[in-house]
C-alpha cells in the first residue's frame, strides 16, 4: 500500500457534479498493491493519523492531525504504482484488481474515520478534479508491504 500525505490548508476533490471539501489537515492520495491486506491498511491509517507534520508553537513538526483535529482528504489513486522502469508507458501490474482494491480503499477508509475526524473521500476509480493548496508544502509518502 502507497499513499503519499499533503498538507494542505484546503484542498476539494470534484466528481459526478459533486464536490468534497476540506479545511486544514491533510489530503491522502492511496494507491492499493497487489497482496495488500487489512494489516497494511490499518497501519498506514494509524500511520498517517498520528503522522507529527503540523508545527508547534516553536515552529517544529510535533503536532499531527489528530493533535489539530484537522480535516482529511482521501483520494484513491492506482497509478502510484506506476513502474516507469521499461519504455514510456506506466506498467500498472503492481496495482491491485479494481475490485480487491475497492473492497480495501473502503476498510482504509473506515480506519481514519474511527479518529472521529472529518474524512472526506473522492470517487473509487473515476475521473476527478483535484484542487490542493499546500500549506509547506510539505508532502510525504508512505509505503507498506505485507512481508515487511
Amino acid at each position: 500500500m502507497k499513499a503519499v500525505i499533503q498538507r494542505v490548508k484546503n484542498a476539494s476533490v470534484s466528481f459526478d457534479g459533486i464536490k468534497n471539501e476540506i479545511g486544514n489537515g491533510i489530503v491522502v492520495l492511496v494507491g492499493i498493491g497487489r497482496g495488500d491486506t487489512d494489516d497494511d491498511a490499518r497501519w498506514v491509517a494509524d500511520k498517517i493519523l498520528n503522522l507529527r507534520i503540523f508545527s508547534d508553537g516553536a515552529g517544529k513538526f510535533d503536532d499531527s492531525v489528530l493533535d489539530i483535529r484537522g480535516d482529511i482528504l482521501v483520494v484513491s489513486q492506482f497509478t502510484l504504482y506506476g513502474n516507469c522502469c521499461r519504455g514510456r508507458r506506466p506498467d500498472f501490474t503492481e496495482a491491485e484488481t479494481p475490485q480487491k482494491a475497492l473492497e480495501l480503499y473502503l476498510k482504509f477508509v473506515e480506519y481514519l474515520k474511527s479518529s472521529c475526524l472529518i474524512v472526506k473521500e473522492g470517487k473509487f476509480a473515476a475521473t476527478m478534479l483535484l484542487e490542493i493548496h499546500n500549506d509547506g508544502p510539505v508532502t510525504i509518502i508512505i509505503e507498506r508491504k505485507s512481508d515487511l
